[in-house]
């Protein structure tokens, strides 16, 4: 199948007549990991969980502590990422193909199985001006003929349709993208190691390195390696580490983290991240390198009521997590390492998303697109990177979800216009409103206080989703009260 032709002509023409000098050009690593909650590193507060080498990378980087997914589940953020647009605007707005649930009082709209090819992504921009393309992991982005290899990427390891790993995380690992290693190997390490062989081909050339995780995303499954460590250390805590959790609306959100499965991942995640590190700096490469560090979504800390599964980890001091518009859902840990960057630690607290990446990736390398450039919804962060500027032209965000998630989320949506924040729920028509530099917890619904705010806002938002012409929710013509076989 022929993917956007003449617009990839026309990227590698434009390629052809800037500078070709590639030994100054900046290469980029990106680190995805999948359901990583903003609290789950020792730098962002955890102290159950153990992550030195990403805690030392913390204090060399620029650290977003209001960074955003483009969406509170994975796909259509991974979509966004790709191509700088927004989730509503690809039609790519749940996980594919999403979770349908045999009755509810809304049905969740169609949306595209697959980041559509006429898309131009990140590793096609760089690829056409002259850069290797690597990438590793988890893709979810669509099946056969819209893997990693047919978006951009010149190597493609692990990257297919699945979500979650098929296998789990020891070889055999059942990936049709991914020969099996050793018996017992352990696909963290094996993406990893991967990756490490690439760089060892690099010579001259730039490189875009992609290495998507697979963790921590379900199923949890402790590392054999360091889980008697954490289950000494839950064993071994004075503190009261009783699982305790919160009602929230059909669902439950786990309160502490006391997961010594799910910390033995974290901790050989963070052993890979120090190694990678490790062979950069080896090869010289780490200076000359944007290295940036996040999450696609929320940590996956809350569950449907009825389900005997406990959520692994806790997001406190936000509300809800993976699946819900709450900040538990959509904030993520967020570390961007420019090139030849002074090794300062720097805090940023001005609002950024995923669709960010596109742009300001692209400006790092200094790519420009010329006549080839397309309609994009992220906005360049270079100059917060590279300046003292710590703003951005930019408004509000919001966020589109109107699906039912196994979490216990109703379709919904909602937008943050400085420190406010509006909620709409859509199966109980009501409205939820924060203000987050005092309540960062969303405890306090404030909108019969504000309803001048509340309609303001919901009339931003409604703007919003039709300029994208978002999808939306109809009403289930055949929707029985009492009946709901998801619950």
């Amino acid at each position: 199948m022929i993917k956007n032709t003449f617009l990839i002509l026309a990227l590698i023409l434009f390629s052809a007549c800037a500078n070709n000098n590639n030994n100054n050009k900046e290469n980029i690593v990106f680190i995805l990991v999948d359901d990583l909650g903003w609290t789950d590193l020792g730098y962002s507060g955890s102290t159950f969980h153990e992550t030195p080498n990403i805690d030392a990378f913390s204090k060399e980087s620029i650290q977003f502590t209001n960074a955003y997914a483009s969406a509170s589940v994975c796909s259509p953020s991974r979509a966004a990422l790709m191509t700088g647009k927004h989730p509503a605007r690809l039609n790519i707005t749940d996980w594919i193909p999403g979770y349908i649930p045999d009755n509810e009082k809304l049905k969740g709209p169609n949306i595209l199985n697959e980041l559509p090819l006429s898309e131009t992504t990140l590793p096609e921009v760089f690829k056409a001006h002259g850069y290797k393309t690597f990438f590793a992991g988890k893709w979810h982005l669509g099946n056969t003929g819209f893997f990693p290899e047919d978006q951009g990427f010149d190597i493609n390891i692990g990257g297919h349709h699945k979500g979650s790993p098929p296998g789990g995380y020891y070889s055999p690992y059942k990936n049709p993208k991914l020969l099996n290693g050793p018996k017992g190997e352990y696909l963290t390490d094996r993406l990893t190691n991967e990756s490490i062989n690439f760089l060892d081909t690099i010579d001259n050339t730039p490189f875009f390195l992609y290495l998507s995780y697979y963790t921590v995303h379900t199923p949890i499954q402790p590392n054999t390696q360091y889980i008697n460590k954490f289950n000494k250390k839950l064993a071994d805590t004075k503190e009261d580490m009783s699982s305790t959790f919160k009602d929230e609306r059909r669902g439950k959100t786990a309160l502490k983290q006391n997961n010594p499965a799910y910390a033995s991942m974290l901790y050989a995640l963070d052993k890979n991240i120090g190694k990678l590190i490790t062979k950069l700096k080896k090869k010289g490469l780490y200076n000359n390198t944007t290295l940036v560090f996040t999450s696609d979504n929320g940590g996956l800390s809350t569950v449907l009521k009825n389900k005997k599964q406990k959520a692994p980890t806790a997001v406190v001091p936000l509300r809800g997590g993976k699946g819900w518009l709450y900040e538990g859902g959509i904030r993520i840990p967020l570390l961007i390492k420019p090139s030849n960057y002074s090794g300062e630690s720097k805090i940023i607290d001005t609002p950024v998303i995923s669709h960010d990446f596109y742009p300001t990736l692209l400006s790092l390398a200094d790519i420009k697109t010329g006549a080839a450039s397309n309609l994009i919804d992220g906005i360049d962060l270079s100059p917060i990177l590279i300046t003292n500027n710590n703003s951005i032209d930019r408004k509000e965000l919001f966020w589109h979800y109107p699906h039912y998630h196994a979490s216990g989320w109703a379709p919904g949506a909602a937008i943050r216009q400085n420190n406010w924040k509006l909620i709409e729920f859509y199966d109980s028509s009501t409205l939820e409103l924060y203000n987050l530099s005092e309540d960062i917890s969303e405890t306090h619904d404030l909108s019969l206080k504000y309803p001048k705010k509340v309609k303001a806002l919901q009339n931003r938002l409604h703007e919003l989703q039709k300029s994208m012409n978002a999808n939306t929710v109809s009403n289930n013509i055949d929707y029985k009260m009492g009946e709901l076989k998801s619950q």
